[in-house]
């Protein structure tokens, strides 16, 4: 008997990929118009959706037919805020001492995996030590199972931030860090420092503007960066190509970031109306993190030393507060992505957030818009995912039920979630 040629071997596997499949689908939800429609056939061709028709369309000889006349299709959610190389829990302030990068690493792999299962079939890592560089890389090339992920490397901080490594630990242990690990001072170190991610592959810069919560420094809410170090951090990151976000709780700091021209703002914890309604005005997003905001206050008050006292007097009642910052933000109509800070709550949890932020007043449909569409604009990507249209990437999940009539239909995991047109959960 011939042999096939051992090429042969190589592409098989590419041919079968391209099987056609016809997704008979009860209802789906229209990005566009915030409405659901059905009965409705998405047909998948490759990695893309190749067309969306009314009814349940037959499929010729050849291709396949999955039945999910019993649900609703969405597009894969997207979540903009996530740290995939880590996890709350009792151990995080020692685990520096304890875990290597491989460690991380193989961490972040299952991390990674219970997000996409979640149905996220795309998220925003805004920082790690830089293992989630590799994570984007070991995902796309097939070598594990997870989201797309974009991603700002390492955090910029300055000495001391939210971001600094080193805070809390004895002098002698560490040498200072760099601006190549992501602390930098002044207008030069700054320009280092974006520099010096870009070049290690990130995708986004993530600026540290105020404090933080978990952070072991006593701000939680102080302004950090000044607004020549903003400035520089943004116009270097734009002469790149690349957009910058800012982790900001309080208002003086989220507003130096607001002007110094970044995309989106981070928590906003304590954000006034006049600094909102700059947001709206310049069409800055806000990505508000309920989710991590209610698992720090409930942590907190109900967990005896889950926290450092620091970090426990820093978490207390963030969860309400950000839930109030939300409703003013929707209600003035600024510009709203979904986002979890996962990592800070529980990888695999991020549905949780759909909840939270109808417990802030926002209406279903946009919510559904905020971790779709929306956010889908916001990371640049609206002409590859964000809403079902042919030519876009074949990113679906399906779930049970009518989330327009009852958004915690969005909280269980998805009975079908499809990435590149490869079902993962069916």
């Amino acid at each position: 008997m011939r042999q096939l040629p051992v090429l042969l071997f190589f592409l098989l596997p590419y041919a079968l990929c391209a099987q056609s499949i016809y997704l008979h689908c009860g209802q789906m939800f229209d990005a566009r118009s915030g409405t659901l429609r059905g009965p409705i056939t998405v047909v998948v061709e490759g990695e893309n959706i190749r067309a969306v028709e009314n009814g349940y369309v037959n499929p010729p000889a050849g291709a396949k037919a999955i039945d999910l006349k019993d649900l609703t299709l969405l597009p894969g959610y997207i979540d903009c805020h996530v740290h995939l190389e880590w996890e709350q829990s009792r151990n995080t302030y020692t685990e520096k001492f304890t875990l290597n990068e491989a460690d991380i690493a193989f961490r972040s792999a299952v991390y990674a995996r219970k997000t996409l299962h979640a149905g996220f079939t795309t998220v925003r890592d805004l920082g790690g030590q830089g293992v989630n560089i590799a994570l984007r890389k070991a995902v796309n090339a097939g070598l594990c199972e997870g989201p797309r992920i974009y991603t700002a490397g390492q955090a910029l901080s300055i000495t001391g931030g939210h971001g600094d490594p080193t805070n809390g630990g004895h002098w002698d242990l560490y040498e200072s860090p760099e601006p190549e690990d992501g602390v930098a001072d002044g207008p030069d170190e700054c320009r280092t420092a974006v520099r010096t991610q870009v070049k290690q592959g990130a995708d986004w810069i993530k600026v540290c503007a105020t404090g933080g919560v978990l952070s072991l420094a006593r701000d939680g809410r102080l302004p950090h960066y000044a607004s020549d170090e903003l400035e520089t951090i943004v116009r270097t990151a734009h002469d790149l190509g690349i957009e910058v976000a800012a982790h900001a709780h309080g208002d003086a700091g989220a507003r130096r970031a607001i002007q110094a021209g970044v995309r989106s703002i981070e928590h906003g914890t304590f954000m006034s109306d006049s600094t909102l309604d700059m947001m709206k005005t310049r069409g800055v997003w806000y990505v508000p993190t309920l989710t991590a905001g209610w698992a720090v206050s409930d942590s907190a008050q109900y967990a005896k030393g889950f926290f450092p006292e620091v970090v426990r007097v820093k978490a207390m009642g963030i969860g309400p507060k950000i839930t109030e910052t939300l409703t003013r933000a929707y209600q003035k109509g600024v510009p709203i992505a979904f986002g979890t800070d996962a990592g800070v709550c529980p990888h695999g949890t991020n549905n949780l957030e759909f909840a939270f932020m109808a417990k802030a007043g926002m209406r279903p449909a946009d919510i559904l818009r905020a971790a779709t569409l929306n956010a889908a604009e916001m990371l640049g990507i609206a002409n590859k995912t964000g809403s079902i249209e042919a030519g876009k990437w074949a990113d679906l999940v399906a779930i049970k039920g009518n989330p327009l009539q009852d958004i915690k239909v969005m909280t269980p995991h998805p009975a079908f979630v499809m990435k590149g047109g490869k079902v993962v959960v069916e």
